[in-house]
């Protein structure tokens, strides 16, 4: 049951953004991981949209912040103001008291205001003026950023390390982006959409990823895989623990989406440039070369032998 009300959710956003099931189908294994989600991309693309579809989909509170250079980070995590008519100070919540926050273009803020989320995507809380306050549950943060140079700024490594996947949406084929250009009104498809999931189905979903089984072989096979990205000759930083740790997660969702109890070599296959992509950071001689760190994280995946079925 929990899984048809989920695969309605999709055909209703892959009606929104068409020619993406598989970028759409991603995003909603992050979500149901609780994870935090990275949009990398050009301009124009649909990434507002896509997340704005999420966030309609399903019956929770949900933000949206366009950062810009000015955003302070007591807009996101909230600030006392005095008030008079009473004599006190009353703390007025930023917009991370939210179950999913947009977070649009926040590589257009600085560094400081960047930071700002740290706490409450890693803890999902906030801590100001000495009181640490829990955000509500379900929390999500789906970040979008631009190409660096592009008027933007790098996100802070530690930053990048608290999504637990990233991906791009990419242009549109030549036949979805007719339809595009035959219905130009098709992003506004998200103002009719009605709630199709809730929380209690979300949570039920969660208990039931939690306890999709991951054999230890596959557990070996990750750890390989993660940690050949801290020596690797193109590669100035790999992955930390935090990757593995995602990684784990991404693949549990994927299987449960598939309909199975098990985690599989090839739902560590097809996870793992999500989750690591972000986290790695090449070196000048990849850069002189060309290679990205797609072709990296390929290439690593190629050297690394599969576990074989049935292994111990």
């Amino acid at each position: 049951m929990y899984r048809q009300k989920i695969n309605e959710m999709l055909d209703i956003i892959n009606n929104i953004i068409l020619g993406k099931k598989d970028t759409i189908r991603e995003i909603t294994a992050a979500l149901l991981a609780n994870g935090h989600i990275l949009l990398e991309d050009y301009p124009g693309v649909g990434k507002t949209t896509l997340a704005i579809a999420f966030a309609r989909s399903m019956d929770i509170e949900s933000k949206r912040v366009q950062f810009t250079p000015d955003v302070m980070p007591s807009d996101l995590t909230g600030f006392s103001i005095y008030r008079r008519d009473i004599e006190k100070f009353v703390y007025q919540e930023g917009a991370v008291f939210c179950n999913l926050l947009l977070a649009d273009e926040i590589n257009r803020t600085s560094p400081k205001t960047q930071s700002a989320l740290l706490e409450v995507q890693e803890e999902g809380q906030v801590s100001v003026e000495g009181v640490t306050r829990k955000v509500p549950e379900p929390f999500w943060v789906i970040a979008t950023q631009n190409p660096y140079g592009t008027g933007t700024q790098r996100l802070p490594v530690t930053q990048m390390d608290r999504f637990i996947a990233s991906m791009s949406l990419g242009y549109p084929d030549g036949r979805n982006e007719v339809e595009i250009a035959k219905n130009v009104t098709w992003y506004k498809k998200t103002d009719s959409l009605s709630p199709v999931i809730n929380k209690e189905i979300l949570s039920h979903i969660r208990r039931e990823i939690e306890n999709i089984y991951i054999d230890e072989s596959v557990c070996e096979y990750i750890v390989e895989l993660v940690s050949a990205t801290r020596d690797n000759k193109y590669l100035e930083l790999g992955s930390s623990p935090r990757g593995t740790i995602a990684l784990v997660k991404l693949c549990k969702s994927s299987a449960w989406l598939d309909g199975r109890e098990y985690v599989t070599p090839n739902d560590v296959g097809e996870q793992f440039i999500y989750a690591i992509k972000h986290r790695i950071v090449e070196n000048s001689s990849a850069r002189l070369e060309g290679i990205t760190r797609e072709d990296i994280l390929r290439d690593i995946m190629d050297k690394t032998p599969r576990p074989l079925p049935g292994r111990k």
